[in-house]
Protein backbone atom coordinates (compact mmCIF):
# COMPACT_ATOMS: atom_id res chain seq x y z
CA UNK A 1 0.00 0.00 0.00
CA UNK A 2 3.97 5.40 2.09
CA UNK A 3 2.87 9.08 2.93
CA UNK A 4 0.37 11.69 2.37
CA UNK A 5 -0.02 14.93 3.99
CA UNK A 6 -2.71 15.25 1.45
CA UNK A 7 -4.64 12.19 2.47
CA UNK A 8 -7.79 14.47 3.08
CA UNK A 9 -8.41 15.37 -0.50
CA UNK A 10 -8.10 11.87 -1.61
CA UNK A 11 -12.27 11.52 -1.62
CA UNK A 12 -12.50 14.91 -2.72
CA UNK A 13 -14.20 15.22 -6.03
CA UNK A 14 -11.68 15.04 -8.69
CA UNK A 15 -13.00 17.50 -11.13
CA UNK A 16 -15.23 19.70 -11.80
CA UNK A 17 -17.80 17.58 -13.21
CA UNK A 18 -16.43 18.55 -16.77
CA UNK A 19 -17.44 16.02 -19.13
CA UNK A 20 -14.03 14.54 -21.71
CA UNK A 21 -14.97 15.88 -24.90
CA UNK A 22 -16.52 13.70 -27.17
CA UNK A 23 -13.88 13.99 -29.96
CA UNK A 24 -11.10 13.39 -27.38
CA UNK A 25 -13.05 10.22 -25.86
CA UNK A 26 -13.41 8.85 -30.09
CA UNK A 27 -9.60 9.31 -30.05
CA UNK A 28 -8.89 7.44 -26.46
CA UNK A 29 -11.68 4.72 -28.07
CA UNK A 30 -9.48 4.54 -31.48
CA UNK A 31 -6.32 4.49 -29.20
CA UNK A 32 -6.77 1.77 -27.45
CA UNK A 33 -6.90 -1.90 -27.27
CA UNK A 34 -9.23 -2.23 -24.49
CA UNK A 35 -12.03 -1.22 -23.24
CA UNK A 36 -13.46 2.50 -22.37
CA UNK A 37 -16.15 2.74 -20.57
CA UNK A 38 -17.90 5.78 -19.35
CA UNK A 39 -21.28 5.80 -16.27
CA UNK A 40 -24.06 4.06 -18.22
CA UNK A 41 -22.33 1.60 -20.35
CA UNK A 42 -22.87 -2.01 -20.06
CA UNK A 43 -19.95 -3.28 -17.68
CA UNK A 44 -19.01 0.37 -16.25
CA UNK A 45 -20.03 -1.03 -12.66
CA UNK A 46 -18.08 -4.21 -12.82
CA UNK A 47 -15.48 -3.21 -14.37
CA UNK A 48 -15.44 0.09 -11.56
CA UNK A 49 -15.84 -2.63 -8.37
CA UNK A 50 -12.71 -4.93 -6.61
CA UNK A 51 -12.64 -7.30 -3.46
CA UNK A 52 -12.79 -3.99 -1.15
CA UNK A 53 -16.65 -3.52 -1.32
CA UNK A 54 -16.93 -0.89 1.14
CA UNK A 55 -15.48 1.75 -1.57
CA UNK A 56 -15.93 1.73 -5.29
CA UNK A 57 -14.06 4.21 -8.38
CA UNK A 58 -17.04 6.30 -9.32
CA UNK A 59 -14.58 7.33 -12.57
CA UNK A 60 -15.20 9.68 -15.59
CA UNK A 61 -14.06 7.75 -17.71
CA UNK A 62 -12.33 4.04 -17.22
CA UNK A 63 -9.83 2.29 -19.53
CA UNK A 64 -9.73 -1.29 -19.29
CA UNK A 65 -5.96 -1.31 -20.23
CA UNK A 66 -4.72 -4.67 -21.98
CA UNK A 67 -1.30 -3.76 -22.96
CA UNK A 68 1.25 -0.44 -21.50
CA UNK A 69 0.84 1.02 -24.78
CA UNK A 70 -3.25 1.76 -23.42
CA UNK A 71 -2.07 2.82 -20.07
CA UNK A 72 -0.21 5.61 -22.14
CA UNK A 73 -2.99 6.38 -23.96
CA UNK A 74 -5.26 6.68 -21.14
CA UNK A 75 -2.68 9.31 -19.16
CA UNK A 76 -1.98 11.16 -21.87
CA UNK A 77 -5.81 11.69 -22.63
CA UNK A 78 -5.85 12.42 -18.35
CA UNK A 79 -3.85 14.80 -18.72
CA UNK A 80 -5.30 16.96 -21.91
CA UNK A 81 -8.24 16.87 -19.93
CA UNK A 82 -7.40 17.85 -16.74
CA UNK A 83 -8.46 14.18 -15.45
CA UNK A 84 -6.70 12.85 -11.98
CA UNK A 85 -5.75 9.12 -12.51
CA UNK A 86 -6.75 5.94 -10.14
CA UNK A 87 -4.98 2.81 -10.93
CA UNK A 88 -7.27 -0.71 -9.95
CA UNK A 89 -5.96 -4.73 -10.13
CA UNK A 90 -7.87 -6.62 -7.71
CA UNK A 91 -8.68 -3.84 -5.46
CA UNK A 92 -7.98 -5.50 -2.26
CA UNK A 93 -6.14 -2.14 -0.67
CA UNK A 94 -8.79 0.03 -1.86
CA UNK A 95 -8.38 2.74 0.45
CA UNK A 96 -8.98 6.07 -1.84
CA UNK A 97 -11.48 5.94 -4.30
CA UNK A 98 -11.52 8.44 -7.12
CA UNK A 99 -15.15 10.51 -7.77
CA UNK A 100 -14.93 11.41 -11.46
CA UNK A 101 -11.51 11.53 -13.30
CA UNK A 102 -10.13 8.43 -15.09
CA UNK A 103 -9.96 5.16 -13.46
CA UNK A 104 -7.03 2.75 -15.46
CA UNK A 105 -8.27 -0.85 -14.81
CA UNK A 106 -5.02 -3.70 -14.96
CA UNK A 107 -6.59 -6.90 -14.73
CA UNK A 108 -6.35 -7.46 -18.46
CA UNK A 109 -2.72 -7.46 -18.13
CA UNK A 110 -2.25 -10.74 -16.69
CA UNK A 111 1.24 -12.01 -18.52
CA UNK A 112 3.33 -13.92 -16.62
CA UNK A 113 6.87 -14.69 -17.67
CA UNK A 114 9.05 -17.13 -15.58
CA UNK A 115 12.83 -17.11 -16.64
CA UNK A 116 14.32 -20.56 -14.72
CA UNK A 117 17.94 -19.95 -15.44
CA UNK A 118 17.80 -16.70 -14.10
CA UNK A 119 15.38 -17.55 -11.27
CA UNK A 120 13.26 -14.43 -12.41
CA UNK A 121 9.83 -13.70 -13.23
CA UNK A 122 8.22 -10.71 -15.31
CA UNK A 123 4.34 -10.02 -14.29
CA UNK A 124 2.18 -7.63 -16.01
CA UNK A 125 0.07 -5.06 -13.70
CA UNK A 126 -3.28 -7.47 -13.93
CA UNK A 127 -1.23 -10.95 -12.48
CA UNK A 128 -2.03 -11.95 -8.90
CA UNK A 129 -0.10 -14.01 -6.87
CA UNK A 130 -1.97 -17.60 -7.53
CA UNK A 131 -0.51 -17.02 -10.92
CA UNK A 132 2.79 -16.91 -10.84
CA UNK A 133 3.22 -19.47 -7.70
CA UNK A 134 1.84 -21.77 -10.49
CA UNK A 135 4.18 -20.65 -13.62
CA UNK A 136 7.05 -20.98 -10.83
CA UNK A 137 5.97 -24.18 -9.33
CA UNK A 138 7.50 -26.54 -12.13
CA UNK A 139 11.23 -25.17 -12.23
CA UNK A 140 10.95 -25.89 -7.81
CA UNK A 141 11.29 -22.18 -7.88
CA UNK A 142 8.89 -19.72 -5.36
CA UNK A 143 8.27 -15.76 -5.57
CA UNK A 144 7.70 -13.97 -2.38
CA UNK A 145 4.08 -13.81 -2.36
CA UNK A 146 1.79 -13.22 0.31
CA UNK A 147 -0.83 -15.04 2.00
CA UNK A 148 -3.47 -14.88 -0.50
CA UNK A 149 -3.27 -16.14 -3.82
CA UNK A 150 -5.68 -13.34 -5.30
CA UNK A 151 -3.84 -10.30 -4.86
CA UNK A 152 -2.54 -8.44 -6.96
CA UNK A 153 1.18 -9.20 -7.73
CA UNK A 154 2.30 -4.49 -8.68
CA UNK A 155 0.40 -2.95 -5.23
CA UNK A 156 1.51 -5.45 -3.02
CA UNK A 157 5.01 -5.08 -4.08
CA UNK A 158 4.77 -1.47 -4.00
CA UNK A 159 4.03 -1.63 -0.08
CA UNK A 160 7.10 -3.80 0.67
CA UNK A 161 5.09 -7.64 0.95
CA UNK A 162 5.31 -9.15 4.07
CA UNK A 163 4.47 -12.94 2.51
CA UNK A 164 4.44 -16.22 3.57
CA UNK A 165 8.43 -16.53 3.60
CA UNK A 166 9.27 -12.82 4.60
CA UNK A 167 11.94 -14.20 7.60
CA UNK A 168 13.85 -16.12 5.17
CA UNK A 169 14.20 -14.28 2.24
CA UNK A 170 12.84 -10.42 3.25
CA UNK A 171 10.08 -8.59 1.69
CA UNK A 172 8.64 -9.06 -2.02
CA UNK A 173 10.28 -5.39 -3.06
CA UNK A 174 14.05 -6.88 -1.98
CA UNK A 175 13.87 -8.83 -5.06
CA UNK A 176 12.97 -6.89 -7.42
CA UNK A 177 14.77 -5.97 -10.69
CA UNK A 178 13.45 -3.50 -12.72
CA UNK A 179 9.64 -2.32 -12.92
CA UNK A 180 8.40 -0.60 -15.87
CA UNK A 181 6.64 2.90 -15.42
CA UNK A 182 4.46 4.89 -17.19
CA UNK A 183 5.03 8.92 -15.61
CA UNK A 184 2.86 11.38 -15.74
CA UNK A 185 3.29 13.19 -17.99
CA UNK A 186 3.24 9.76 -20.12
CA UNK A 187 6.73 8.02 -20.68
CA UNK A 188 7.44 4.82 -20.53
CA UNK A 189 10.89 4.17 -17.83
CA UNK A 190 12.45 1.01 -17.66
CA UNK A 191 13.54 1.63 -14.13
CA UNK A 192 16.33 -0.49 -12.44
CA UNK A 193 18.66 0.16 -9.95
CA UNK A 194 21.10 1.16 -12.85
CA UNK A 195 19.12 3.59 -14.96
CA UNK A 196 17.87 5.52 -11.66
CA UNK A 197 18.33 4.07 -8.26
CA UNK A 198 16.53 6.86 -6.44
CA UNK A 199 13.18 6.27 -8.33
CA UNK A 200 13.67 2.45 -8.25
CA UNK A 201 14.24 2.74 -4.54
CA UNK A 202 11.47 4.95 -3.82
CA UNK A 203 9.06 2.64 -5.64
CA UNK A 204 10.19 -0.36 -3.67
CA UNK A 205 8.33 0.25 -0.34
CA UNK A 206 6.88 3.85 -1.10
CA UNK A 207 6.28 3.70 -4.59
CA UNK A 208 2.15 4.02 -4.82
CA UNK A 209 1.77 7.58 -6.85
CA UNK A 210 4.99 7.64 -8.36
CA UNK A 211 3.27 6.70 -11.89
CA UNK A 212 1.40 3.73 -13.17
CA UNK A 213 3.81 0.14 -12.85
CA UNK A 214 2.49 -2.07 -16.37
CA UNK A 215 5.05 -4.89 -15.11
CA UNK A 216 7.75 -6.16 -12.75
CA UNK A 217 10.67 -8.27 -12.96
CA UNK A 218 11.73 -9.98 -9.83
CA UNK A 219 13.78 -12.81 -8.59
CA UNK A 220 12.26 -15.83 -7.47
CA UNK A 221 13.70 -18.35 -4.72
CA UNK A 222 14.63 -22.29 -4.62
CA UNK A 223 11.91 -23.25 -2.91
CA UNK A 224 9.28 -26.20 -3.76
CA UNK A 225 7.90 -27.22 -0.42
CA UNK A 226 7.34 -26.18 3.20
CA UNK A 227 6.65 -28.39 6.37
CA UNK A 228 3.54 -25.78 7.34
CA UNK A 229 -0.15 -25.11 8.00
CA UNK A 230 -2.04 -24.22 11.06
CA UNK A 231 -1.94 -25.05 15.39
CA UNK A 232 -5.84 -24.24 16.24
CA UNK A 233 -6.38 -24.14 19.81
CA UNK A 234 -9.75 -23.02 21.50
CA UNK A 235 -10.89 -19.72 23.13
CA UNK A 236 -10.60 -21.32 26.63
CA UNK A 237 -6.87 -21.45 26.35
CA UNK A 238 -6.37 -17.56 24.36
CA UNK A 239 -4.25 -16.46 27.21
CA UNK A 240 -1.75 -19.59 27.17
CA UNK A 241 -1.41 -19.69 23.39
CA UNK A 242 -0.42 -15.70 23.36
CA UNK A 243 1.60 -15.82 26.00
CA UNK A 244 3.61 -19.36 24.43
CA UNK A 245 3.83 -17.68 21.37
CA UNK A 246 5.50 -14.55 22.62
CA UNK A 247 7.91 -16.60 24.42
CA UNK A 248 8.49 -18.85 21.04
CA UNK A 249 9.27 -16.20 18.76
CA UNK A 250 12.46 -15.41 20.20
CA UNK A 251 13.79 -19.20 19.70
CA UNK A 252 13.18 -19.74 16.18
CA UNK A 253 15.07 -19.64 13.48
CA UNK A 254 15.33 -17.39 10.66
CA UNK A 255 13.78 -20.07 8.31
CA UNK A 256 10.84 -20.37 10.16
CA UNK A 257 7.70 -17.13 9.15
CA UNK A 258 4.70 -17.08 11.49
CA UNK A 259 1.34 -15.44 12.85
CA UNK A 260 -1.02 -15.76 15.42
CA UNK A 261 -4.71 -14.73 14.53
CA UNK A 262 -7.46 -14.48 17.31
CA UNK A 263 -10.44 -14.90 16.07
CA UNK A 264 -14.08 -14.26 17.40
CA UNK A 265 -16.26 -15.83 14.48
CA UNK A 266 -19.52 -14.72 14.20
CA UNK A 267 -22.77 -17.30 14.63
CA UNK A 268 -24.03 -16.99 10.42
CA UNK A 269 -24.95 -19.39 8.31
CA UNK A 270 -22.46 -19.10 5.86
CA UNK A 271 -19.67 -20.20 7.90
CA UNK A 272 -18.16 -23.78 8.62
CA UNK A 273 -20.43 -25.37 11.10
CA UNK A 274 -16.41 -25.84 13.28
CA UNK A 275 -15.95 -22.11 13.16
CA UNK A 276 -19.74 -21.07 13.86
CA UNK A 277 -20.37 -18.94 16.94
CA UNK A 278 -16.64 -20.09 18.01
CA UNK A 279 -13.44 -18.09 19.43
CA UNK A 280 -9.93 -19.36 18.20
CA UNK A 281 -6.26 -19.18 18.78
CA UNK A 282 -4.54 -20.05 14.70
CA UNK A 283 -1.00 -20.22 14.50
CA UNK A 284 0.18 -19.93 11.11
CA UNK A 285 3.90 -21.68 10.11
CA UNK A 286 5.92 -21.81 7.34
CA UNK A 287 8.78 -23.44 7.56
CA UNK A 288 11.31 -23.99 4.74
CA UNK A 289 13.64 -26.94 6.49
CA UNK A 290 12.93 -30.52 7.29
CA UNK A 291 9.64 -32.01 8.44
CA UNK A 292 11.27 -33.13 11.19
CA UNK A 293 12.98 -30.36 12.41
CA UNK A 294 9.96 -28.52 12.35
CA UNK A 295 8.17 -30.56 14.19
CA UNK A 296 10.75 -29.93 16.32
CA UNK A 297 10.96 -26.32 16.62
CA UNK A 298 6.84 -26.19 17.15
CA UNK A 299 6.52 -29.08 19.79
CA UNK A 300 7.05 -25.81 22.34
CA UNK A 301 3.18 -24.72 20.76
CA UNK A 302 1.61 -27.92 20.97
CA UNK A 303 2.42 -28.26 24.58
CA UNK A 304 0.21 -26.03 25.40
CA UNK A 305 -2.65 -28.23 25.35
CA UNK A 306 -5.09 -29.87 22.92
CA UNK A 307 -5.91 -28.49 19.95
CA UNK A 308 -8.99 -28.08 18.11
CA UNK A 309 -7.04 -29.16 14.77
CA UNK A 310 -3.23 -29.77 13.85
CA UNK A 311 -2.73 -29.39 10.48
CA UNK A 312 0.77 -29.08 9.99
CA UNK A 313 2.52 -31.20 7.45
CA UNK A 314 5.15 -31.01 4.40
CA UNK A 315 3.28 -29.82 1.41
CA UNK A 316 4.40 -28.33 -1.92
CA UNK A 317 4.55 -24.70 -2.02
CA UNK A 318 1.86 -24.42 -4.47
CA UNK A 319 -0.57 -25.06 -1.75
CA UNK A 320 1.09 -22.04 0.72
CA UNK A 321 -2.37 -20.38 0.12
CA UNK A 322 -3.58 -23.44 2.76
CA UNK A 323 -1.41 -21.63 5.45
CA UNK A 324 -3.66 -18.66 6.12
CA UNK A 325 -6.83 -19.32 4.20
CA UNK A 326 -7.27 -16.02 3.31
CA UNK A 327 -11.48 -15.19 2.68
CA UNK A 328 -11.54 -15.47 -1.67
CA UNK A 329 -14.86 -13.47 -1.84
CA UNK A 330 -15.37 -9.99 -2.30
CA UNK A 331 -16.07 -8.05 1.03
CA UNK A 332 -16.11 -4.35 2.94
CA UNK A 333 -13.63 -4.00 5.72
CA UNK A 334 -11.70 -1.93 7.58
CA UNK A 335 -8.03 -2.00 9.25
CA UNK A 336 -5.05 -0.51 10.98
CA UNK A 337 -2.31 -1.81 12.14
CA UNK A 338 0.98 -1.24 14.44
CA UNK A 339 4.77 -2.11 13.73
CA UNK A 340 6.34 -2.83 17.14
CA UNK A 341 9.79 -3.13 18.70
CA UNK A 342 8.64 -5.48 21.16
CA UNK A 343 5.36 -6.80 22.93
CA UNK A 344 4.49 -8.64 26.11
CA UNK A 345 1.85 -11.23 26.85
CA UNK A 346 -0.23 -8.72 29.32
CA UNK A 347 -0.29 -6.02 26.42
CA UNK A 348 -1.35 -8.95 24.24
CA UNK A 349 -3.72 -10.20 26.82
CA UNK A 350 -5.24 -6.43 26.40
CA UNK A 351 -5.89 -6.06 23.08
CA UNK A 352 -7.23 -9.81 23.08
CA UNK A 353 -9.78 -8.85 25.44
CA UNK A 354 -10.74 -6.17 23.81
CA UNK A 355 -11.29 -7.54 20.00
CA UNK A 356 -12.34 -11.10 21.44
CA UNK A 357 -15.89 -12.00 21.93
CA UNK A 358 -17.26 -9.27 23.54
CA UNK A 359 -16.35 -6.46 21.07
CA UNK A 360 -19.02 -4.19 19.61
CA UNK A 361 -18.23 -5.37 16.09
CA UNK A 362 -15.97 -8.42 14.82
CA UNK A 363 -12.41 -7.58 15.14
CA UNK A 364 -9.78 -10.59 13.79
CA UNK A 365 -6.60 -9.96 15.29
CA UNK A 366 -3.39 -11.05 13.97
CA UNK A 367 0.48 -10.87 15.19
CA UNK A 368 3.05 -11.30 12.57
CA UNK A 369 6.83 -12.15 13.55
CA UNK A 370 9.06 -9.90 11.43
CA UNK A 371 13.07 -9.64 11.68
CA UNK A 372 15.13 -12.24 9.80
CA UNK A 373 15.96 -11.09 6.64
CA UNK A 374 13.38 -8.47 6.78
CA UNK A 375 15.63 -6.65 9.24
CA UNK A 376 18.50 -6.26 6.05
CA UNK A 377 18.55 -3.68 3.85
CA UNK A 378 18.66 -4.55 0.17
CA UNK A 379 17.96 -6.91 -2.38
CA UNK A 380 19.95 -9.65 -4.48
CA UNK A 381 21.68 -6.77 -6.63
CA UNK A 382 22.46 -4.61 -3.16
CA UNK A 383 19.60 -1.95 -4.17
CA UNK A 384 18.30 -0.54 -1.33
CA UNK A 385 14.07 0.26 -1.23
CA UNK A 386 12.15 2.21 1.08
CA UNK A 387 10.18 -0.10 2.88
CA UNK A 388 9.98 1.73 6.68
CA UNK A 389 10.74 0.18 9.81
CA UNK A 390 12.91 -2.61 8.64
CA UNK A 391 13.58 -3.49 12.86
CA UNK A 392 9.99 -4.11 13.56
CA UNK A 393 9.83 -7.50 15.74
CA UNK A 394 6.15 -7.62 15.15
CA UNK A 395 3.20 -6.52 12.90
CA UNK A 396 0.05 -6.32 14.99
CA UNK A 397 -3.06 -5.68 12.65
CA UNK A 398 -6.45 -5.43 13.22
CA UNK A 399 -9.25 -6.14 10.52
CA UNK A 400 -13.25 -5.89 10.55
CA UNK A 401 -15.93 -6.15 8.62
CA UNK A 402 -18.00 -3.05 7.61
CA UNK A 403 -22.03 -3.99 8.09
CA UNK A 404 -24.54 -2.23 6.27
CA UNK A 405 -21.92 -1.60 3.46
CA UNK A 406 -21.98 -5.05 2.27
CA UNK A 407 -23.79 -7.70 3.52
CA UNK A 408 -24.44 -8.80 6.99
CA UNK A 409 -22.41 -8.12 9.89
CA UNK A 410 -22.09 -8.84 13.79
CA UNK A 411 -22.27 -7.11 17.11
CA UNK A 412 -23.90 -4.00 17.80
CA UNK A 413 -22.62 -2.76 14.60
CA UNK A 414 -24.45 -4.99 12.45
CA UNK A 415 -27.74 -3.00 13.41
CA UNK A 416 -25.89 0.69 12.71
CA UNK A 417 -25.80 1.88 9.37
CA UNK A 418 -22.27 2.27 7.43
CA UNK A 419 -20.89 5.78 8.96
CA UNK A 420 -21.83 4.50 12.11
CA UNK A 421 -20.75 0.61 11.62
CA UNK A 422 -17.05 2.30 10.68
CA UNK A 423 -17.03 5.24 13.78
CA UNK A 424 -17.55 1.97 16.14
CA UNK A 425 -14.62 0.02 14.06
CA UNK A 426 -12.05 2.97 13.89
CA UNK A 427 -12.89 3.35 17.91
CA UNK A 428 -12.22 -0.51 18.37
CA UNK A 429 -8.76 -0.58 16.59
CA UNK A 430 -7.74 2.84 18.18
CA UNK A 431 -8.65 1.60 22.11
CA UNK A 432 -6.61 -1.71 20.70
CA UNK A 433 -3.68 -0.40 19.09
CA UNK A 434 -3.15 2.05 22.63
CA UNK A 435 -2.52 -1.04 24.44
CA UNK A 436 0.69 -1.62 22.09
CA UNK A 437 1.87 2.30 22.86
CA UNK A 438 4.92 1.45 24.87
CA UNK A 439 6.15 -0.87 21.41
CA UNK A 440 5.25 1.51 18.66
CA UNK A 441 7.27 2.62 15.97
CA UNK A 442 5.13 3.06 13.40
CA UNK A 443 2.39 1.49 10.34
CA UNK A 444 3.02 -0.74 7.35
CA UNK A 445 0.94 0.57 4.12
CA UNK A 446 0.61 -3.20 3.46
CA UNK A 447 -1.99 -3.33 6.53
CA UNK A 448 -3.76 -0.45 6.08
CA UNK A 449 -7.61 -0.72 4.79
CA UNK A 450 -10.13 1.64 4.49
CA UNK A 451 -10.14 5.32 4.04
CA UNK A 452 -8.03 6.52 6.15
CA UNK A 453 -7.18 9.62 4.65
CA UNK A 454 -10.38 10.91 5.49
CA UNK A 455 -9.45 10.52 9.54
CA UNK A 456 -8.63 13.38 11.96
CA UNK A 457 -5.44 11.76 12.54
CA UNK A 458 -4.70 11.36 8.64
CA UNK A 459 -1.37 13.51 8.58
CA UNK A 460 -0.40 11.47 11.25
CA UNK A 461 -1.29 8.11 9.61
CA UNK A 462 1.00 9.09 6.77
CA UNK A 463 3.91 9.99 8.53
CA UNK A 464 3.70 6.50 10.61
CA UNK A 465 4.80 4.70 7.64
CA UNK A 466 8.42 5.74 6.74
CA UNK A 467 10.78 8.05 9.47
CA UNK A 468 10.92 11.45 9.46
CA UNK A 469 13.84 11.84 6.69
CA UNK A 470 12.12 9.10 4.22
CA UNK A 471 8.96 10.48 4.68
CA UNK A 472 10.39 14.15 3.56
CA UNK A 473 12.07 12.24 0.77
CA UNK A 474 9.52 10.22 -0.64
CA UNK A 475 7.03 13.58 -0.29
CA UNK A 476 9.55 15.42 -2.06
CA UNK A 477 10.40 12.44 -5.09
CA UNK A 478 6.71 12.97 -5.49
CA UNK A 479 6.58 16.97 -6.35
CA UNK A 480 9.37 15.88 -8.66
CA UNK A 481 7.92 12.95 -10.46
CA UNK A 482 4.30 14.49 -10.01
CA UNK A 483 4.20 17.71 -9.73
CA UNK A 484 0.47 18.23 -10.38
CA UNK A 485 -0.51 15.21 -8.25
CA UNK A 486 -2.11 13.53 -11.20
CA UNK A 487 -1.71 10.05 -9.58
CA UNK A 488 -3.47 11.33 -6.03
CA UNK A 489 -5.96 7.99 -5.39
CA UNK A 490 -3.51 6.16 -3.66
CA UNK A 491 -2.87 4.47 -0.04
CA UNK A 492 -2.90 6.45 2.90
CA UNK A 493 0.65 6.07 3.42
CA UNK A 494 1.76 6.89 -0.01
CA UNK A 495 3.89 9.75 -0.91
CA UNK A 496 1.70 13.06 -1.94
CA UNK A 497 3.34 16.22 -3.67
CA UNK A 498 4.67 18.01 -0.94
CA UNK A 499 4.45 21.78 -2.51
CA UNK A 500 6.77 23.44 0.05
CA UNK A 501 10.25 25.49 -1.20
CA UNK A 502 12.22 22.93 0.86
CA UNK A 503 10.56 19.66 -0.98
CA UNK A 504 10.72 21.25 -4.33
CA UNK A 505 15.06 21.65 -3.38
CA UNK A 506 14.93 18.17 -2.55
CA UNK A 507 13.31 16.77 -5.09
CA UNK A 508 15.11 18.95 -7.97
CA UNK A 509 18.77 18.97 -6.26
Amino acid sequence: MEINDLARTHHAPATPATPAAPTALAELVRQTRGPVLVPGDEGYDAERSGFQRAYRHRPDVIVGAECAGDVVAAVRFARAQGLPVAVQATGHGLSAATDGGLLISTRRMAGVRVDAAARTARAEAGVVWGQVVEAAAPYGLAPLNGSSPGVGVISYTLGGGVGVLARTYGFAADQVRSVDLVTADARQLHVTADSDPELFGALLGGGHGLGVVTAMEFGLVPVARLYGGQLVFGGERIDAVSAAYLDWTATVPDELTSSLALIAYPDLPQLPEPLRGRYLAQIRIAYTGSAEEGERLVAPLRAVGPRVSDELREMPYADSHTIHRDPSDPHAYDGDNALLSGLDAAALHRVAALTGPNAPTMCVLQLNHLGGAMAKRGGPDGAAGSVGHRDARFALRLLSPLPGADGPGSGAAASEGPDAALATVRALHAEALAAVAPWRIGRSVNFLFGSHGERPDAAEVARSVHDADEHRRLAGLKTHHDPENVFRFHPSGAAAADRSPAAAATAHG
